[in-house]
């Protein structure tokens, strides 16, 4: 039964899905979707019925049917049974205490045995705080030409972003990232045309200057990716391919993609990639992406972010993120909003096994600015996030929103004693840029690269 009293006031809520919209903290996506809680007493009383709730109820309760959706299906087929029929008795309530209370690797047994739902119920009844306990005590490596993920590592993506795809300038920001020993993650663009020509230039050139300067990381040009298997077709040196994904099987026919699409580049890029290790794809989310695409099927956006990881592990990803402000305030209204998201997305993604980062932005029609980013940046890192976005002056040309710097990267490293990645490290102190662990004074100057 569904239902609970406080106070007097007795709360009645439809079915799980109804459970878990309205357990969710307050989020203008979710209100847009006439499903949120309408006062915080019934927020309330949604997480106390919902902490009620067994794993095997929410296993049997998804918010899509099976029948009507695969990523539904495949969250399903990923499922550990023998795990699951372990914990399945547990309630949400109980599996929120055993995450905050138990070694990482107690958590680690019983990750196979958890779905979205479970997931997503458990971010719903934890602060911030505690979405960051948990985090950090998740490790989860993988290994693409380098291996991200390990303790005391904090990586970036260096984003060279071009409005007019100007490979001059594309190549004045890797350097100028460089030189900040940022792009130890990757090297990604996302481009403007995203034809095959551009993919292909792009990438080349990326990989001529990683050659060039001997810089062990990864390059990506965010392309469709049925652009990217053309340009992988036609001998592109290609070491991570990228698309972005969505929670329902609605919404990715939106984004173009399907399965068996995902199958098939998977296939491709295993037989032709140009990277070395086992961890060759790349994938962005963000809450909101459903209801944008009118495919939410009347579900929570942050459980349907928590259905994104389930399709993201199904490929065994090097890097994944959130983008998490990229949508605007329809989905996410302010910094408090966005960093709250940014949080949960990367405390789900760890739980379901990811290496997960985090792209702390925000658009400027959006109740938020910089500090709200840098602050979620801080957070990021203080929860094991994996690796955030650089790019020059935080400002990205390309997309149109505010995100973080070359400077964040480097000061979250500093302040907090992190490191890049231990062979993109070796190379920075082999060019100079770095030592023993510490920028030097000529870093900062892309002028390096042009000797």
């Amino acid at each position: 039964m569904l239902r609970t009293t406080l106070l007097g006031i007795r709360y009645n809520f439809r079915d799980t899905k109804d459970v878990l919209a309205k357990a969710n903290e307050e989020k203008t996506g979710d209100q847009m979707a006439g499903i949120a809680a309408e006062t915080a007493a019934e927020r309330v009383a949604a997480k106390v019925v919902l902490s009620e709730l067994t794993l095997e109820e929410l296993k049997q309760n998804p918010v899509i049917p099976p029948e009507k959706d695969s990523i539904s299906r495949l969250g399903l087929d990923l499922l550990d049974n023998t795990v699951y029929e372990k914990i399945k008795s547990m309630t949400v309530g109980q599996l929120r205490e055993y995450l905050l209370r138990e070694s990482p690797g107690k958590i680690k047994k019983i990750m196979p045995g958890l779905t979205a739902e479970m997931i997503a119920g458990t971010a719903k009844l934890m602060g911030n705080m505690d979405l960051i306990n948990v985090a950090r005590k998740i490790i989860n490596p993988v290994t693409c030409n380098t291996t991200i993920g390990l303790p005391g590592v904090f990586a970036g993506r260096l984003q060279p972003n071009n409005a007019r795809d100007d490979i001059d300038g594309i190549m004045a920001s890797t350097m100028e990232g460089m030189s900040y020993a940022v792009g130890d993650a990757v090297i990604g663009v996302n481009p403007a045309s995203g034809s095959v020509h551009s993919t292909i230039t792009i990438l080349q050139e990326l990989k001529n200057f990683m050659l060039t300067w001997d810089i062990p990381t990864q390059n990506c040009v965010l392309s469709h990716i049925t652009i990217q298997m053309a340009a992988l077709k036609a001998g592109a040196p290609m070491d991570l391919m990228f698309q972005s994904l969505a929670g329902t099987e609605d919404a990715n026919t939106g984004f173009g993609i399907s399965i068996a699409m995902m199958d098939e580049a998977y296939a491709l890029m295993k037989e032709k990639k140009s990277s070395t290790g086992p961890n060759f794809m790349y994938f962005e989310t963000g809450q909101g992406s459903e209801l944008a695409l009118e495919a939410n099927h009347g579900a929570d956006q942050v459980t349907l972010e928590a259905r994104c990881y389930t399709l993201a592990k199904k490929y065994h990803p090097f890097l994944v993120n959130t983008v998490v402000g990229f949508m605007g305030p329809e989905y996410l209204y302010d910094g408090k909003q966005t960093s709250r998201a940014g949080l949960e997305d990367h405390y789900m993604g760890k739980l379901s096994g990811l290496p997960m980062g985090i792209d702390c932005c925000h658009t400027n029609h959006m109740n938020s600015d910089q500090n709200d980013s840098d602050n979620l940046a801080m957070l990021a890192a203080t929860a094991g996030c994996t690796f955030i976005m650089g790019i020059p002056v935080a400002d990205d040309v390309m997309l149109m929103n505010q995100t973080t710097s070359f400077h964040d990267i480097a000061t979250i490293r500093e302040a907090l004693g992190k490191h890049p990645i231990k062979e993109f490290e070796e190379a920075m102190e082999r060019l100079g840029i770095m030592e023993n662990g510490h920028l030097t004074k000529i870093a900062g100057d892309p002028s390096i690269f042009m000797r």
